[in-house]
């Protein structure tokens, strides 16, 4: 019994040698994979297949172009957001202060609802005239990296409420509303 035992155990190891890489290749694989593991921790570039170093530079390149595309959209879109808000602070200010002195509220002069409004939306007006003109330089650097279509939806949202702005900054100079 004790022969059959040994004999079993060994052909159960036979089998499963079988089945796995030999010694040094074995050993090769696992070089490999603890050497791109250590240069992926470190931050070290690895080489892709079939490329050579000017393909990978022009690759790289055109990420970088895509990331600063993207940070300068997420601007603007910073720039809107603070805008919208001045915007639409002034002219409420400039409602709610013209219906209080209409209600026989007294300020301390009979300008100030205009004055405040138009100081808010007048603000506003200027952060996105000024993010706009920031966006506009920015994707002009860009084209000389890649190809960029001026359509892009944050512009067009900035260059709608720039005019929006101005025309709420002028309707409360002319009391329009």
């Amino acid at each position: 019994m004790a022969g059959m035992h040994e004999g079993g155990a060994s052909g159960a190891q036979a089998s499963e040698g079988e089945s796995r890489t030999s010694g040094p290749e074995k050993r090769g694989i696992l070089t490999r994979a603890r050497s791109s593991f250590l240069a992926w921790m470190v931050g070290e570039p690895v080489q892709a297949a079939g490329k050579t170093s000017d393909e990978l530079a022009a690759d790289r390149t055109a990420m970088a172009a895509a990331r600063t595309l993207m940070a300068a959209d997420r601007t603007l879109m910073a720039w809107l957001r603070t805008s919208l808000s001045m915007l639409s602070f002034g002219f409420t200010i400039y409602k709610v202060l013209q219906a209080f002195q209409q209600g026989g509220g007294i300020l301390p002069k009979s300008d100030t609802p205009r004055n405040v409004g138009l100081f808010l939306a007048g603000m506003g007006t200027v952060a996105i005239i000024m993010g706009t003109i920031e966006y506009w330089q920015t994707l002009r650097e860009l084209r000389q990296f890649r190809e960029i279509r001026l359509a892009r939806p944050p512009f067009v949202m900035a260059l709608i409420m720039s005019v929006t702005g101005m025309t709420l900054f002028f309707s409360i100079i002319m009391r329009i509303f």
